[in-house]
């Protein structure tokens, strides 16, 4: 009777340049104990400086290369059939000039929308008769509902975010990081559907 080796390939991992791809890097394996160990330091690939930035690995190529080594034992897989290898390459430092200049922008940009926001739906009309409503008194200023509104606005958008710096509030994931997530998905889908279409044509062309 055939032992059986079960993978499951990862969707995204991130590895330096010119380094070893080990099975055990790319995928989950349940195996028998006396090949386990082999098969999670199984080379899968060897990154190169031809790979650039993303490499990806198809489930039938690490199959190909199980069977090559342990014939007799089949092979189950289960999840994604491709993982995403990212290399890393070393990170810049931050040019302290750059990091201002965008953090002005950033600053000084959402500033003006909120501002501009607050005009289109006359928001500074609205607390002043909400002030007269509640006073009986009219002020071109009332900071009794500005101040509040102003010091709200503030923490609601820490709420909505979700940190306050390097810190979570929370386990429950923020509006922005599930956007970044179903992001990631898209473009990791679209990478790996452009790298079948490149391999196609090239087998094509041959």
């Amino acid at each position: 009777m055939e032992e059986t080796i079960y993978i499951r390939m990862r969707n995204r991992v991130q590895a330096p340049p010119q380094e070893k791809v080990l099975l055990n890097d790319i995928a989950q394996v349940i195996a028998p104990d006396e090949v386990l160990s082999q098969l999670q330091t199984l080379t899968i690939h060897q990154l190169t400086v031809t790979d650039q930035n993303i490499v990806i690995i198809d489930v039938m190529k690490v199959i190909h290369l199980i069977k090559n080594e342990f014939e007799r034992m089949e092979v189950q897989t289960i999840g994604p059939a491709q993982t995403i290898i990212e290399v890393m390459n070393k990170k810049k430092g931050v040019h302290l000039p750059f990091f201002l200049l965008i953090w002005f922008l950033l600053f000084f940009g959402s500033a003006l929308a909120i501002m501009n926001f607050h005009d289109d739906v006359s928001m500074k009309s609205v607390h002043e008769k909400i002030y007269t409503i509640i006073t009986g008194k009219k002020d071109a200023k009332p900071l009794l509902f500005q101040i509040p509104y102003s010091i709200g606005l503030g923490m609601g958008m820490i709420l909505f975010f979700n940190h306050v710096f390097k810190k979570r509030i929370n386990e429950e994931p923020s509006p922005l990081e599930v956007e970044m997530f179903n992001y990631q998905m898209d473009l990791d889908n679209y990478v790996i559907i452009h790298e079948n279409k490149e391999s196609i044509k090239k087998i094509s062309d041959d």
